[in-house]
């Protein structure tokens, strides 16, 4: 990469809770400079935002000048934003169909698109995008979430064919189970029997997960690009 590898600027979309909320922590404490879009919520301490829509072209624009204006051009992308509408598949609607797709499928298409300008100028890049072990193990109720995480296994694939030879990866991490507030609050039986079925026999720390992010952003993972790194406990076995 062109720049060193502290004092980039990363972006990730959704850094005001969960997972994005990690990762965007771990990147401001090695030192890089970290920006991101959001909806709404506080954000982690260090942390520019700019409040905006990845389901509006327009808005990833504005967000992205906006940083780019404050920080410089993005060197690391982290595509995290993320929605869930569970339904049974006979049940569910177009629109919570659609909502999805557009919110974790199409948005990180805008902001890959948008970002890859000045990656391509600069002849490097990081593309990380947050997929899910639902996206290639399948979850009951969620059709829309599954195709969507898995569309994004064929995006970075598709990129690091076109980009490769610019220096530019594009690889996905896929969580499992993580705890959350909202793993937390499940009942203990459910929470057991979910632990059951994890190899680890435990739920991940939002960090680990950071840690596998940070790794595939750093000058040590420069030639692996295309690669689905699970973090998931062995749950899903590369599936």
């Amino acid at each position: 990469m062109t720049e060193t590898q502290a004092g980039r600027v990363v972006l990730v979309t959704g850094a005001n809770r969960g997972i994005g909320r990690a990762i965007a922590e771990s990147f401001v404490a090695a030192g890089d400079r970290v920006a991101t879009i959001y909806r709404s919520g506080d954000l982690p301490e260090g942390v520019f935002g700019v409040v905006g829509d990845v389901t509006s072209s327009e808005a990833v624009d504005e967000a992205f000048t906006t940083i780019e204006k404050e920080l410089g051009p993005v060197n690391v992308l982290v595509a995290n934003a993320g929605i869930t509408r569970d339904q049974l598949l006979m049940r569910m609607t177009d629109d919570e169909f659609e909502q999805v797709i557009d919110v974790n499928l199409t948005g990180t298409f805008r902001c890959v698109r948008r970002a890859s300008k000045a990656m391509i100028k600069a002849r490097g890049g990081r593309i990380i995008m947050i997929s899910s072990v639902v996206g290639l193990y399948g979850g009951p109720g969620q059709v829309n979430y599954a195709a969507s995480k898995a569309g994004l296994v064929g995006m970075a694939r598709s990129i690091t064919r076109e980009l490769g030879g610019r220096g530019i990866t594009a690889n996905v991490v896929a969580p499992g189970f993580i705890e959350t507030a909202m793993t937390d609050a499940l009942p203990e039986e459910t929470q057991k029997k979910y632990k059951a079925t994890i190899p680890a026999g435990r739920f991940a720390q939002s960090h680990e997960v950071a840690a596998a992010v940070r790794f595939l952003a750093s000058d040590e993972a420069s030639y692996i690009s295309g690669a689905v790194i699970p973090v998931d406990g062995g749950l899903g076995m590369g599936h």
